[in-house]
């Protein structure tokens, strides 16, 4: 069964409507699902209407048997990832679709049924040149994302001498044989500029990456989806596919203004995001050991215990060590038992906290922690001189004062949650190891700190148990 070409840009149009509705959905935890719903509708609708459309005539069962292949691997990651691991499997997709937009420039290249002539020519040329580019950038960045956020990669930053020159020389020698390329009129001499392209923009992406630091990752994998978008819209130029322009696009700058966002959260320049490195040029993190730093308070779950319950209102700060420990569900039954007894509880949350954007949101959405109760940090940190007790578990760098206090810090300048403004702040730490940004946090120091130290979620338990037996 195959429709027209009229239907099938009809059925585009719909898909298209549906994407925008997904981006809508997905801009609030309460209609993120609604959201989901949307987009996989959307998806369904385009994969049919190409299928079914005229321009794919050929090769019909192995494209069937690839999809198949494809879903079964989706399947899979979807159930046995973790949400833990969800920024690394976030980091390798985008690269999929960065090599995807390479390869199709390639074949698209190299496809003798399809002749242009004069500017038709040239317009197709650059487009094939800037979504190979903007692909293996995207594939080659992605990767090295990838192994920072599982740490078979350094979390420190790579900064090589004159490395924003060494950028600029490999984006000048990108530009050049761009020029060769589109004025080569036989595709066999074509072909070497093209390659030559393709390794020098795998190096800049790889380049790219390696400059940012670790706590600087969260916005580098909103700034690679918004490469992937434009590498889709890319291949859509490409292809002449509209959809893909479209939805490229959407992807594209959806990305980048997150992207944005973030950067103006952590007090960094957008502009630096994308040359790399940003974040890096003061002087390098230096890992401080508690003895420089004075004496940690320890205390037990029931310690904690007495604390809220002496409470008028409660902070809790989630970080990356509560979705490690998976702690999620018990801090929302803690929540209920301390709202039953009167007590103001709600939860503070900072963009970058976590491995990606709204890591921390999905966690408490998924433990069913009431919206209206979750807050971020422009909208409380202004609230910290009227806590009573603050609770951060499993964060480091979006708690520590020397973001603010000194200007020789890797996070100099990073607005934070200032919790050691409030009465008492209660540490949830396996150790006193440093946080992704390699540094020690003068927090854990104060006299107002204390440490319970323990996997989270064990520590959460033995809380709740106090709390239940009180």
């Amino acid at each position: 069964m195959e429709i027209n070409l009229e239907l099938a840009q009809a059925l585009y149009i719909g898909a298209t409507v549906l994407f925008i509705l997904t981006l809508g959905g997905l801009s609030h935890p309460e209609s993120a699902r609604k959201g989901n719903l949307y987009g996989m509708l959307g998806m369904a609708i385009a994969i049919i209407a190409t299928l079914l459309g005229p321009h794919v005539t050929k090769n019909l069962f192995l494209i069937f048997i690839l999809m198949a292949l494809g879903g079964l691997i989706g399947i899979y990651l979807a159930k046995k990832v973790k949400m833990t691991h969800m920024p690394e499997l976030v980091a390798i997709l985008h690269s999929l679709v960065g090599i995807a937009a390479v390869l199709v420039g390639y074949v698209n290249f190299l496809d003798v049924t399809v002749s242009y002539q004069g500017v038709e020519k040239v317009i197709h040329e650059i487009e094939i040149y800037i979504g190979i580019f903007i692909g293996a950038v995207t594939f080659s960045g992605s990767v090295i994302a990838y192994g920072k956020l599982s740490r078979a990669i350094s979390g420190n930053p790579l900064l090589l001498p004159g490395r924003h020159w060494l950028n600029l020389i490999l984006i000048i020698t990108i530009c050049i044989y761009g020029y060769i390329f589109v004025t080569t009129e036989s595709v066999t001499a074509a072909t070497t500029p093209l390659i030559i392209m393709t390794a020098v923009s795998l190096i800049l992406g790889m380049h790219l990456i390696m400059a940012i630091g670790g706590a600087d990752m969260p916005v580098a994998v909103s700034m690679l989806n918004s490469y992937s978008g434009w590498a889709a819209s890319a291949t859509g130029f490409m292809l002449g596919n509209d959809l893909l322009i479209v939805v490229g696009a959407l992807v594209g700058s959806s990305g980048a203004i997150l992207s944005y966002i973030m950067c103006q959260a952590m007090n960094r320049s957008f502009i630096s995001v994308i040359a790399g490195g940003f974040g890096t040029d003061g002087p390098s993190a230096n890992i401080v050991t508690s003895e420089d730093q004075g004496e940690v308070t320890a205390v037990e779950p029931e310690d904690v215990c007495e604390l809220l319950l002496s409470s008028k209102k409660v902070m809790i700060i989630p970080g990356y060590g509560m979705a490690v420990a998976q702690a999620q569900h018990t801090v929302n039954k803690i929540v209920k038992l301390l709202q039953n007894r009167k007590i103001e509880v709600c939860f503070g949350i900072h963009p970058v906290a976590g491995r990606m954007p709204g890591h921390m949101n999905v966690l408490l959405a998924e433990a069913r922690v009431p919206y209206d109760i979750v807050f971020e940090m422009d909208e409380i940190n202004e609230d910290f001189p009227g806590v009573d007790t603050s609770i951060i578990i499993g964060a480091n760098d979006i708690v520590n004062p020397s973001a603010l206090d000194d200007p020789n810090s890797p996070i100099a300048g990073m607005p934070v949650l200032e919790c050691w403004k409030g009465k008492t702040s209660i540490v949830l730490k396996r150790s006193m190891a440093t946080g992704y940004a390699g540094i020690q946090n003068p927090l854990f120091f104060k006299d107002n700190t204390r440490m319970l130290f323990g996997d989270a979620k064990a520590s959460m338990d033995s809380v709740l148990t106090a709390l239940e037996s009180s």
